[in-house]
């Protein structure tokens, strides 16, 4: 079944104007302004190498505020790039949001036979990690510029 292809968290506007949209992979793959694009895998790895690898490029990444805290310690990041990341959670398959204000999930161009990849970060955790989706999820975008 094809789900909605944007959706603000909630269906609430103001989610949209904190996190951003949500979008499925194929609209994700159009969402990018002109002279931008949805990066794939190997440019996701680039930037995560060049802020110090996967074990401690969510804590570099996140935004300095909106996370949530977990057994006491913020879940917060350094925000050291000024790349302000923020956890605007999902839209799963089931139909139902879930984990704004604890994970944020970026599109990949990246496809896995009908699945496509993603970045994903937590309010737990100092790394940044990958899976694979079925691409009706909806997760948050991201968009580099055109070399």
């Amino acid at each position: 079944m094809r789900r909605a292809a944007q959706k603000c968290y909630d269906n609430k506007p103001a989610n949209c104007d904190k996190y951003g949209r949500l979008y499925n992979w194929a609209t994700a793959m159009s969402a990018c302004p002109s002279d931008w694009h949805l990066p794939s895998n190997d440019e996701w790895e680039m930037l995560i190498y060049f802020v110090g690898g996967d074990k401690v490029a969510g804590k570099y990444l996140k935004s300095k505020s909106g996370w949530d805290s977990y057994k006491g310690k913020s879940g917060n990041g350094e925000d050291k790039y000024g790349f302000s990341a923020l956890p605007g959670g999902g839209y799963s398959d089931d139909g139902s949001f879930s984990d704004v204000g604890s994970i944020g999930d970026w599109w990949s161009a990246s496809e896995f036979s009908y699945d496509a990849s993603s970045r994903g970060v937590l309010y737990n955790f100092d790394g940044v990690g990958w899976g694979t989706f079925d691409k009706d999820f909806l997760f948050s975008v991201r968009c580099i510029q055109d070399q």
